[in-house]
């Protein structure tokens, strides 16, 4: 069925436009319209019968009374016209910003210093990655490869504000005063016949108290429960009773896996814990010196009640279990032998994350921590050995890129991220020092990626301030994955670990290696080479001290 439209009734089933009465001329009358029938209405008609859509539908004629039929048709032409403008003009704009956002930024940042506020940061999980996995080479954005001298100037004035200061190591008398509960739980003396640090504790409870009823680990961790429900069970047997009194053994550990996340501490962790004189946490990664003791549990849900010295010790109770069972062996007891088993500890985040000192420590100098993790831990155990993996940055960057973001990833939203990254570092070293900007909280977590993860050479040289240098073994990634058999001699050599038999050394060095990159990351393929440029840039005056503190050329990474 047609309709005409200039006229308020359908055209008849000829089709033959000359029955509208409407259109026979101006002189229509609504009076004698036959189908009008004196009312000021058009009904609608669809098949010859009138419809009803929801409530009455009336159209007043009175709007195209003054219109003719080609005044009409003109007018209705005239707005899909403007229709398609507006459309086309919104496809262009869309096309413009996404160009933009496409491009590189190179506004400055107008990114605040003055303030250190806190937003938290990630969980460290570590990767051996795939060292050995090749990619297809990604096509390439020729606007990526235009804006690197841009790119390229931010880093000469990043570099141009590098300056490595040696930092003020407080004295003891300070470190007291910043956490008195910490030096009131752990002595200063140990017991001298064992090799790991352990001491004897006085036990006030009763057969009746729950040593972990309140363990901040158990309480807000599912997957710890498991554990202290295990000791809790076994934790009467092993009390000493002397003299009508309860004592429980406690240590800490004697050496610390430090970082860096993504280098491959996992895999070390793994194949370390395989070794018959090894022990670790009951948990890998406590991140208790670095998050845990300020009461961070994850950095984005705040902070909460801070976690004591004493839910850390209990992280060792099982290896403490056992060393006692060394202790109370006859060879121990009468014939002076010493215990030879060592307890470990591996969080990621020892040797980098200083973020929370800003909440609590005062006095800082010019925006950098007074105080850092490692002046604690040497307070408690001035004998600690560290362990540090590292690979080459550019490299743990992207592997970093990998597993922590969520969502779209690809090479292109990671070279935005390393830009946007650099420009926030740039607009913090033009006003601070490079200390104050690596340990700030607000750049960290500002910056997309964490570039600062890479800048290995300066922790390294702040823990040097604290502890000497055969007290650190620092590893590459690339060595460990080509020849495992021997870093994993370097390590035992470096613990003075016993002996293996060749059953032993095969079942840590020939195992698979832990926690490698997901399949889904893989499929992604390498970074852009404008991007690996870049980041080469960035990290080589880093790079080139950290070979030189170490006297080791291994360390530029000109070969990756």
């Amino acid at each position: 069925m047609r309709y005409c439209i200039n006229c308020c009734i359908h055209l008849l089933p000829n089709d033959l436009h000359r029955q509208c009465f409407r259109c026979r001329g101006p002189d229509h009358n609504n009076q004698k319209c036959p189908v009008c029938k004196g009312e000021n209405k058009i009904p609608l008609y669809t098949e010859s019968k009138q419809m009803k859509w929801l409530a009455v539908l009336e159209v007043r004629t009175d709007h195209c009374e003054s219109w003719n039929g080609f005044f009409c048709l003109r007018k209705g032409k005239l707005c899909s016209l403007m229709f398609g403008l507006i459309i086309m003009t919104l496809v262009m704009v869309s096309y413009i910003l996404t160009g933009a956002k496409h491009g590189l930024l190179l506004i400055p940042s107008p990114f605040n210093y003055g303030a250190f506020a806190s937003n938290p940061s990630l969980m460290d999980n570590e990767s051996l990655s795939d060292m050995k996995d090749h990619y297809q080479p990604s096509k390439m954005n020729i606007s990526y490869v235009k804006d690197y001298p841009s790119i390229k100037l931010i880093i000469d004035t990043i570099t141009s504000k590098i300056e490595f200061i040696t930092r003020q190591r407080p004295d003891l008398e300070e470190l007291r005063k910043q956490e008195p509960h910490m030096f009131s739980v752990i002595p200063n003396k140990f017991l001298p016949n064992s090799k790991n640090p352990c001491w004897y504790e006085e036990y006030q409870g009763n057969t009746t108290t729950d040593p972990y009823a309140t363990n901040s680990y158990a309480l807000y961790s599912k997957r710890f429960r498991i554990i202290f429900d295990y000791l809790r069970k076994v934790f009467w047997n092993h009390l000493y009773h002397y003299k009508d009194k309860h004592y429980r053994l406690r240590c800490l550990p004697h050496f610390y896996i430090i970082g860096q996340p993504k280098c491959g501490t996992t895999d070390l962790y793994d194949r370390l814990r395989l070794h018959p004189e090894v022990r670790f946490s009951a948990i890998k990664e406590p991140h208790w010196w670095t998050r845990k003791r300020f009461g961070i549990i994850r950095l984005r849900d705040g902070f909460h009640d801070r976690y004591p010295v004493e839910d850390y010790l209990d992280l060792f109770d099982i290896a403490a279990h056992q060393i006692q069972s060394v202790l109370q062996s006859e060879a121990v007891r009468e014939h002076g032998k010493m215990n030879n088993i060592i307890i470990g500890e591996a969080s990621a985040s020892t040797m980098w994350d200083n973020n929370a000192w800003i909440f609590f420590y005062d006095n800082s100098t010019e925006g950098e921590p007074p105080f850092l993790i490692q002046d604690f831990i040497h307070a408690f155990h001035p004998n600690a050995k560290l362990i540090i993996m590292l690979r080459d940055p550019v490299e743990r960057l992207y592997s970093d890129y990998l597993y922590f973001a969520s969502a779209n990833k690809s090479a292109e939203d990671f070279h935005e991220k390393v830009v946007e990254s650099l420009q926030l570092f740039e607009s913090c070293v033009l006003d601070y020092s490079l200390r104050a900007c690596v340990y700030n909280n607000t750049l960290n977590n500002a910056m997309p990626v964490r570039l600062q993860v890479g800048l290995y050479v300066v922790y390294l040289l702040d823990w040097l301030t604290v502890f000497n240098k055969d007290q650190i073994l620092v590893l590459r990634l690339e060595d460990h994955a080509s020849n495992m058999r021997y870093t994993m001699h370097k390590v035992f050599q470096f613990l003075d670990l016993g002996p293996l038999s060749e059953k032993q050394e095969a079942l840590i060095t020939k195992s698979p290696a832990s926690n490698t990159r997901r399949p889904e990351d893989r499929s992604l393929g390498p970074m852009l080479p404008t991007t690996k440029a870049i980041l080469r840039d960035f990290y080589r005056p880093f790079n080139t001290k950290l070979a030189q503190v170490l006297f080791d050329d291994a360390f530029l990474w000109k070969r990756t």
